[in-house]
């Protein structure tokens, strides 16, 4: 048995959950925020069967594809020490994809 550890965008967990439960994973979801842009993410985890883990990792793949965003950064403008200001201004970053760790379950237990 393995333990999937799936971090992914917030736009894409809604999808992802209902393509795993339809495809008869059990999924727990967990609000968690972190990366780049600070921005919202989701964890999911599920425990799927060593057989079905090609199946799982092929729908998180479909589901959670990596596109480009644009965001505004802020870059100092003349210098900082004698009271430079900032100003923002748009840069394209890849966003979506998934991070996925795959750990070995030593044991399982439903109680």
């Amino acid at each position: 048995m393995k333990l999937i550890v799936a971090i992914v965008q917030d736009e894409d967990s809604g999808r992802l959950v209902s393509a795993l439960m339809d495809n008869g994973f059990r999924v727990t979801k967990l609000a968690t925020t972190g990366g780049f842009l600070r921005a919202g993410n989701t964890t999911l985890i599920s425990g799927v069967e060593d057989d079905q883990l090609d199946n799982a990792l092929g729908i998180i793949e479909k589901i959670c594809k990596s596109r480009e965003q644009i965001t505004a950064s802020a870059a100092p403008m003349g210098s900082t020490a004698a009271g430079g200001v900032y100003v923002p201004y748009p840069i394209r970053v890849t966003v979506g994809g998934a991070t996925v760790f795959v750990l070995e379950v030593s044991q399982f237990l439903k109680v």
